[in-house]
């Protein structure tokens, strides 16, 4: 990665100096099929014509372009010397004047790695499939540009194609003979455009809307996959929520959508869930779904769907100028994701989901030694990559979702409106945001901004309860605490509700108060002379970001009673502060193991009980003694296996049981059992083992050494898909053998060979829990290693192996003493590598501190 990194303080030098007026990129991408053999890396011809003015004429600059080779540069009509004025990432501009042309004439690489133009052969029927990603910057390896956010200008793409493929882009295109030119987009970001190109399956529709001033606006809609995906691809389903999110938008934002069409690709091979592309928005293709899933995955598609359009406003209409403020864009559209999956879909539970599993993404990054502000300091591009993040994301809308709270909804989406139209097409920072936001709540945002924003950290909110002679609420107080690397103590607007069982058992709210918790401790006076509560729930309703705790009582019911909550809402914050509180070494793992085989089966929001397998599991596998961990196993995999049995026959929660149960399966009659669904000798009734389930269920079977090659090979046979391949590499990685391992290791470590998708496969098959013995070679090896990968390989794939290759299930002091060897060797090695080292190594020893509180717990 050397070279390719771009510092803030180039970029804010360039941008000071030149704005673009324009450009016109020609790709010519026939060399992806055909005979593709050959020397080097597989290119394409990349010719870009960039229109951009100098403030200070003689002054030099640079462009950006990854690229193998340049064949030609002009500068003004004078052309320059390739060898000279090329490095590799960046073109030399000398002496520069008051208006330029720049034509560069390059050979550019497709990509394996998901960065750049990626290039997909499906193995299926040979086809292949072309899309571009970008985010941060990876244009400049499609083709010459100026690669910030900040120098925004409008584009014309010209793609020319094997005449059977479709090529799509930003703006709506024609194709003759094979060229496809499309219209001149508006000004935009390096970052957001994009090209599609290939035989995909592609499925139309429209959208139209009376505008307030009483023209008509129609939005041409298309949704496209890979041909082998066309008979699994719900598209109506896509249509349905793209079109609920259109009115929702409009009717909110008062500002039409600005970009002319509205396609939406999955493509294969992504390395994000979704790119918000204006016209193009693109999507991982795991968002067709195969085989039966529950609900929790057409809400997740949902609000993904959501998500992406409302970065057509917070993102594309008006861009962060730099990665700083990132949050800009990401944190809204997290927030109006949810906010949008309420108030116009099917899906009117989103903000349990939102309190369940997002939140816990943002918990976990805000505890970290890499945490940061809302607001980040961004360095360099490599810090840019590393910080779309939990707290970008899900920190950031939870703090959106306080921001409601605190100014009002109507005050919050007046503010929204006048910034969008006040920046339309150009780029912002914290305070324009702010300064709307003043005006139409009348708050002083700056105060606010300075708690929330600009400092790090999550607060911890417990109650306090007095009761009187009486038995009733004699003082109720919220004690209000930080870290001491953060002490921040922020201004709260909370709900606390009280709690109690009715005649019948279920434990209801019989109480509530919306109350300012600032400082240290809070009086809450609304709720004395209350009936004693049996639960107090800080935090009720999800306004604020906060972890909560519970007084002695509180815990106390809820080891009893958690399941006779009857708010979904409230039971699922609930169980996210049991987790905290397990995260956090205050919970044993085996009583959250407990509290999960008591009372999940009686969950009623699949979503959240999707999340409490992967707790439960994630309990076991890393803050649960070692000792303990083989009966911990047994008992949850017999308490799945009841569940699973009992579950209604065809019911979505009898998947999500079956699909947990196969997770935990190691014992021989699990495996037996495993091995007689897939071969139809064993029968659940209701349960259909589709083609993805018996992935599933072969996977365990391979871990374990109870299907070997040739079963897997004979099942991808079965199933010769993209997919296919994906499960097959990950089980083959995943069998009980050193050979294995070690063919696995050079696959991703030492060799260059596999695609992104494929490295990832390789990684979750060869970190199995089960098998931390034959793991234990390598923790020595991947200290070695880490530095090396993360200079000859792409970001994208440093990332994933050394996040993935870390040796977490080699969990010993042991283990934290090399990576802490490793960092104190290495400090002045790439601040992203460390940064990824540090947070896996504070996993590992978060892991450990959860580990010794469970063993203290001794038996149960």
């Amino acid at each position: 990665m050397p070279g390719e990194n771009l510092s803030r303080d180039e970029a804010r030098e360039r941008a000071a100096l030149l704005s673009v007026d324009g450009y016109e990129v020609s790709l010519d991408v026939r060399s992806a099929v055909g005979d593709t053999e050959g020397e080097g890396p597989l290119t394409f011809r990349s010719v870009t014509t960039i229109r951009f003015r100098c403030n200070e004429p003689g002054a030099s600059s640079f462009a950006d372009l990854i690229a193998p080779s340049v064949t030609a540069v002009s500068l003004n009509g004078k052309d320059l010397d390739p060898s000279e004025v090329f490095d590799g990432t960046r073109i030399a501009l000398e002496d520069l004047a008051a208006d330029n042309e720049l034509v560069v004439d390059a050979q550019c690489a497709y990509s394996r790695t998901g960065e750049g133009l990626h290039r997909f052969v499906d193995p299926e029927d040979g086809e292949v499939y072309l899309y571009t990603q970008y985010e941060p910057a990876d244009a400049r390896r499609v083709f010459a540009n100026f690669e910030q956010p900040d120098l925004k200008a409008p584009y014309r793409f010209e793609v020319r194609a094997p005449e059977e493929w479709t090529v799509w882009s930003n703006g709506a295109g024609t194709e003759h003979e094979g060229v496809w030119r499309f219209a001149e987009t508006k000004p935009i970001s390096t970052y957001i455009t994009c090209v599609v190109a290939g035989p995909y399956h592609y499925v139309t529709d429209s959208y139209e809307r009376e505008l307030p001033d009483g023209t008509r606006l129609e939005i041409p809609l298309g949704a496209l996959c890979r041909k082998g995906l066309a008979k699994h691809f719900d598209a109506d389903d896509v249509f349905l929520v793209t079109k609920q999110g259109l009115d929702f938008f409009h009717e909110h934002f008062d500002y039409p959508y600005p970009f002319g069409k509205y396609d939406q690709a999955f493509v294969p091979e992504y390395n994000l869930g979704a790119m918000e592309n204006p016209g193009l928005v693109t999507f991982r293709e795991e968002y067709i779904f195969r085989g039966k899933v529950t609900q929790a995955s057409y809400e997740a598609r949902a609000n993904v769907i959501l998500h992406e359009m409302a970065h057509m406003w917070f993102g594309d209409l008006v861009t962060m100028e730099w990665w700083d403020d990132l949050w800009l864009k990401e944190s809204f559209a997290d927030f109006m994701g949810s906010f949008s999956l309420v108030g116009a879909t099917r899906f009117t539970d989103g903000w349990i989901t939102f309190a369940n599993r997002r939140k816990a993404w943002a918990y976990r990054a805000d505890q970290l030694p890499s945490t940061h502000p809302v607001t980040a300091d961004i360095r360099d591009l490599q810090d840019a990559k590393l910080n779309f993040d939990g707290i970008t994301y899900a920190k950031g809308a939870s703090v959106l979702k306080q921001l409601v709270a605190y100014v009002g909804r109507d005050a919050f989406l007046e503010g929204a409106r006048r910034y969008f139209k006040r920046h339309a097409y150009g780029n912002t920072r914290l305070g324009d945001l702010l300064a709307v936001l003043e005006e139409t709540s009348g708050r002083d945002m700056g105060a606010w901004a300075r708690s929330w924003l600009q400092t790090a950290g999550v607060n911890t909110l417990t109650p306090q309860v007095i009761l009187d002679a009486e038995g009733r609420v004699a003082e109720l107080a919220v004690v209000q605490e930080a870290v001491e690397a953060y002490p921040e103590l922020r201004p709260h607007r909370v709900a606390i509700g009280l709690y109690r069982r009715s005649e019948v058992g279920a434990l209801e709210r019989y109480a509530r108060a919306e109350v300012d918790v600032d400082g240290p401790r809070t009086l809450v006076a609304e709720l004395a002379g209350q009936d004693a509560p049996e639960l107090v729930l800080v935090n009720d309703d999800d306004l604020t970001y906060c972890k909560i705790r519970f007084d002695a009582t509180s815990l106390a019911t809820l080891r009893e009673h958690l399941a006779a909550l009857t708010d979904p809402l409230a039971r699922a914050l609930c169980w996210s502060a049991l987790w905290n509180l397990t995260r956090d070494a205050l919970l044993p793992a085996r009583d959250f193991v407990d509290l999960v085989l008591r009372f999940a089966g009686r969950e009623t929001d699949i979503g959240v009980l999707q999340m409490l397998h992967a707790w439960a599991e994630s309990a076991l596998v890393h803050y649960a003694a070692p000792a303990w961990r083989p009966s911990g196993a047994r008992a949850l995999a017999e308490g799945a296996l009841a569940e699973l049995r009992q579950a209604e026959p065809g019911s979505e929660h009898q998947l999500a049981w079956a699909r947990f149960f196969a997770s935990l399966a190691s014992d021989p009659g699990d495996l037996d059992l495993l091995a007689g669904l897939l071969d139809g000798t064993e029968e659940i009734p209701g349960l259909a083992v589709d083609q993805e389930l018996r992935w599933a269920f072969l996977e365990p079977l391979a871990t374990h050494g109870a299907a070997g090659e040739q079963r897997l090979d004979e099942e991808l046979t079965r199933d010769d898909t993209a997919s296919g391949e994906r499960h097959h590499v990950r089980c083959l990685a995943a069998r009980p053998s050193a050979a294995v391992k070690a063919a696995a290791w050079e696959r991703v470590v030492e060799s260059d060979s596999l695609s992104n998708a494929l490295v990832e496969a390789t990684i979750a098959g060869f970190v199995r829990p089960s098998q931390r013995e034959l793991l234990a070679p390598y923790t020595e090896k991947y200290f070695a290693e880490i530095e090396r990968v993360w200079r000859e390989r792409s970001i994208q794939i440093g990332v994933v192996v050394v996040r993935g290759l870390f040796p977490a299930l080699r969990d010993s002091p042991q283990t934290l003493e090399a990576a802490d060897a490793w960092l104190a060797a290495h400090e002045q090695a790439a601040p992203a590598l460390r940064r990824l080292v540090l947070e896996e190594r504070d996993d590992l020893a978060r892991a450990l501190r959860g580990q010794a509180c469970d063993a203290a717990a001794g038996p149960r």
